[in-house]
């Protein structure tokens, strides 16, 4: 697991509840508002997708990488945070 950032320690450390994509480690706010215009708003809302993709690493980085153009570093870091706390919470 790369290097967490204190943004990965932050979300993973508490119930997600109603925290803004740009939460996510990874995402901050030009990805995150691209997440917003694609219909994704909250953290809860990329959970899902993270879900459906059925918690595939290569899949969720192709997805972020496509609706936001995340690049590999901050996919591959808003992966671990959803996996972390996927982990601890569900």
């Amino acid at each position: 697991m790369p290097n967490l950032t204190q943004k990965h320690k932050n979300f993973v450390s508490e119930p997600m509840k109603e925290k803004s994509v740009k939460k996510l480690a990874g995402i901050g706010n030009v990805l995150g508002a691209r997440l917003e215009d694609n219909g994704f708003k909250k953290a809860r809302d990329v959970l899902g997708q993270f879900l459906l993709l059925k918690q595939d690493r290569e899949s969720f980085k192709n997805w972020l990488h496509q609706i936001c153009f995340a690049g590999n570093k901050q996919s591959d870091d808003c992966y671990c945070c959803m996996r972390e706390w996927c982990d601890s919470y569900l």
